[in-house]
């Protein structure tokens, strides 16, 4: 979701990232990002950023890194066309990289050819920066159709909602945010974005939040569309 409209239909790098056989996430000797301290994973969960890369991404990825966290990034075509190392920072840092559409425009209004190019663009924009071709598609505000859907399929993408809104495009705060995370239950998928600031703030603890549960950050299936282990 972009800084602009926030109308909601519902609901740098580091070396050596290796998983344990547990699934939690381990980073190498050049790291200096604990591991999340589970001893097992009773669960997974999605943490989900959109509208990346920004100029917040490499805030967001040391966050995320150094709380032993992995996340699907929904970026859009546009932004990382224009940052391709920030893509590339993305991957290297252990992150998924979904589709957001290029422009982040409301998709059901716009004509076929428009929302082809929407999906197509980012692909290959997302491809050209270095995060490989996704295979996971956020439309933006969450708005969907048959349209949409079939144009997803054409070019092999999943859709991707959310189970739970983190409200951090709206102004939540970092307590807020963390609280959100702590509704999610295991398989579920947390809407966050790439460039609000209490986001960031509330990674340390949202790592906390889940080794407290049993729970870890894991990849989002793109057979089922829910949070399975990495």
């Amino acid at each position: 979701m972009s800084a602009g409209a926030r109308t909601r239909p519902w609901t740098t790098a580091v070396a050596a990232v290796a998983l344990t056989a547990a699934g939690t996430l381990t980073v190498g000797a050049a790291g200096t990002a604990p591991a999340q301290a589970a001893a097992a994973c009773n669960g997974y969960v999605g943490l989900t950023f959109d509208d990346g890369p920004s100029n917040s991404t490499t805030t967001l990825l040391s966050a995320l890194t150094r709380s032993g966290l992995r996340a699907t990034m929904f970026n859009q075509g546009n932004n990382a066309a224009a940052n391709p190392s920030r893509v590339q920072a993305q991957v290297n840092a252990g992150m998924w990289v979904g589709n957001h559409s290029y422009t982040h425009p409301h998709l059901t209004q716009l004509g076929q050819s428009q929302i082809d190019s929407e999906i197509s663009r980012t692909q290959q924009a997302i491809a050209a920066a270095g995060g490989g071709t996704p295979k996971l598609f956020r439309p933006p505000y969450g708005e969907t159709n048959s349209t949409v859907r079939g144009f997803e399929a054409r070019y092999g993408l999943t859709e991707i909602l959310w189970n739970v809104d983190s409200q951090d495009w709206n102004g939540a705060s970092a307590d807020a945010i963390v609280q959100a995370v702590g509704r999610l239950g295991n398989g579920q998928v947390v809407l966050m974005h790439d460039w609000p600031a209490n986001t960031i703030a509330a990674i340390p603890r949202i790592a906390q939040n889940l080794t407290a549960r049993g729970l870890c950050a894991g990849r989002i299936s793109p057979q089922t569309g829910q949070a399975v282990a990495p």
